[in-house]
């Protein structure tokens, strides 16, 4: 049976990429999820007065991989040190959150942080609160990176994080 984590990084379209290349990992669905506003939209977002991260939920095969190796790649792959920001894309919607699924994963994910500060001088600054409620994103976020290409952003931030992670396409 497969399992869930939900976590947000910065821009769901980077962390997304990321996680389609992780082995054990079944299916990334990109979406919205810590805010108020009911069935947000990306443009809703895009205000940053919803109160939703952009995030992704990753389904995965636990005999596999687990929820401690999902979140060793979480620290490597955006800077959770900086408040509501991940480069040039700055605002709440792209804090460093963990949207943990039951108390296991909290336990997990407190303790994951704990053991990668070493890695930052500064703080981890990331959210780890419990899911309230997951939506998904418009069906064109979906798989951004594979089905666009071209996107000079997407080429700018994600192929240096995939060759951090030795995840180079």
């Amino acid at each position: 049976m497969s399992e869930l984590a939900t976590l947000g990084g910065g821009c769901f379209w980077c962390t997304e990429a990321v996680y389609l290349r992780i082995p054990g990992v079944i299916s990334v669905v990109s979406g919205y999820a810590g805010g108020k506003t009911e069935n947000p939209t990306y443009k809703d977002i895009c205000t940053g007065s919803t109160g939703h991260a952009e995030v992704i939920q990753i389904e995965y095969d636990p005999e596999i991989t687990n929820f401690a190796k999902i979140l060793d790649v979480f620290w490597l792959a955006h800077d959770p040190t900086t408040l509501n920001r991940q480069g040039n894309d700055i605002g709440t919607q792209y804090r460093s959150v963990i949207f943990y699924h039951d108390e296991t994963q909290k336990e997990i994910a407190t303790e994951s942080k704990r053991k990668h500060q070493p890695l930052f001088a500064d703080p981890i600054v990331t959210e780890i609160s419990p899911l309230p409620k997951f939506y998904k994103a418009e069906s064109y976020h979906q798989n951004y990176f594979a089905t666009n290409p071209a996107n000079p952003y997407c080429n700018y931030v994600i192929p240096p994080k995939l060759k951090k992670l030795g995840l180079i396409l």
